[in-house]
């Protein structure tokens, strides 16, 4: 035991080290490797000897001060565009005349080619707000006299985040983008027209034509990303998801006492003491039938499937807030059957209202499943939620994590 108890200090004092260079504010900060070394470690020593509840990594709390103003930063997990290559130059008739020879021959030279667009993965995004609606690549120089060809136009390339889809309009995946540095060509860009000298030959000493230059591709795409954050709140309107967003990460959407405040996806960051950092997306208000398409529908429903792990936040100040988690267990069961049986917690909230406490037991009576009681607004029982959530990323969703960090296949 004495053995056990000198492993855990000697892990609590690398932690430490680490944090203390944040403090001091010194240019040597620990890598991601180190990170993730240290992360395994303390993850393999909690597995092993069971640690009690209290030693379970907890949420830093955040020095910084937030901003009190609203944001108009969200989320963008799908977004249409329409990619255009670019138009190859027109080929150049011309003939040289010299002061030696006024019938030197035709030098009309080619057109350059135009450009693709090309998607190419990075990591340093995250989301589709920075791809334009509308992508046209360069079109290509027109040839020139004398010989001189148009330049070839420069390919260009759209950077989207890792485990980017791409459909077609009809819906068919063209291409799944998951590995850095992975391209996708859009749309190619035309060739380059020929020029009159092309076409010189012994039978035609002086062709007096030339081709233009060929357009480029044209086409529409979805892109959707395959995963938007580990945890998603789903909830009916007003249940307290953007307050709660707000009171757990340093994101700042918009809170408002009326329906449909939250129109896409806020998404903030939990940071824990042992450099763990799990994702949670503040999604818009489900309503009922939304399977049907009614409300913001098929579109809430997509942000959900795109989530490791499901919060459902029950307003417990309702009459019969059980009915609630009937609702939403329903409708994101007629979209998509394996919705239901993702890791899963469920959050009672505003418990600091009056006859909170009176639902809640009778909540917990109707329903087998564990609550977390909270109070979003002032922040009851707010870290026991943090708590839960780490537990339930630690036994579900760091082993997908841990295979990509570490490039697994």
């Amino acid at each position: 035991m004495q053995m056990q108890t000198n492993r855990f200090k000697v892990i609590c004092t690398v932690y430490r080290t680490f944090k203390n260079y944040n403090s001091i504010g010194k240019n040597t900060f620990p890598t991601k490797k180190h990170r993730i070394i240290s992360s395994y470690m303390y993850k393999s020593f909690h597995s092993t000897h069971n640690l009690a509840e209290d030693q379970v990594p907890k949420a830093l709390r955040n020095t910084k001060p937030k901003s009190k103003r609203g944001t108009l930063q969200y989320f963008v997990d799908i977004k249409q565009v329409r990619v255009e290559g670019g138009k190859g130059g027109d080929g150049n008739v011309s003939f040289l005349q010299v002061w030696c020879n006024d019938k030197a021959g035709p030098d009309g030279g080619d057109g350059g080619n135009g450009g693709h667009v090309i998607f190419e993965v990075t990591p340093d995004i995250k989301d589709l707000s920075s791809v334009q609606s509308i992508l046209k690549a360069d079109d290509g120089e027109n040839g020139g006299n004398k010989d001189c060809f148009g330049k070839s136009a420069s390919h260009k390339i759209v950077k989207v985040p890792m485990g980017t889809i791409v459909r077609d309009v009809e819906g068919n995946i063209l291409a799944d983008l998951e590995e850095e540095g992975t391209k996708f060509i859009a749309a190619r860009g035309g060739a380059g027209g020929h020029g009159n000298v092309f076409f010189k030959s012994d039978v035609n000493n002086t062709p007096k034509v030339a081709e233009y230059g060929a357009e480029g591709e044209s086409y529409q795409y979805v892109l959707e990303i395959r995963s938007m954050a580990h945890v998603g709140l789903i909830g009916l309107p007003n249940a307290g998801k953007s307050t709660l967003l707000t009171a757990i990460t340093r994101a700042r959407p918009k809170i408002a006492p009326y329906p449909f405040t939250t129109l896409k996806p806020h998404i903030g960051m939990i940071q824990y003491d042992d450099y763990e950092q799990i994702a949670v997306a503040d999604l818009p208000g489900l309503i009922p039938d939304s399977h049907k398409n009614k409300g913001l529908g098929i579109t809430f429903l997509k942000h959900a499937e795109r989530c490791a792990a499901l919060l459902f936040i029950i307003d417990i100040t309702h009459d019969e807030p059980w009915t609630q988690l009937e609702i939403l267990k329903y409708e994101i069961s007629q979209f998509n059957d394996n919705l239901n049986d993702r890791p899963k917690i469920v959050i009672a909230n505003k418990i600091d209202l009056p006859q909170a406490k009176e639902n809640l037991q009778l909540l917990q009576e109707r329903i087998d499943e564990p609550i977390v009681a909270i109070s979003a607004k002032i922040g009851t029982n707010v870290s026991t939620l943090l708590r839960e959530i780490r537990i339930l990323y630690d036994k579900y969703l760091t082993e997908n994590q841990k295979n990509v960090e570490l490039g697994e296949t």
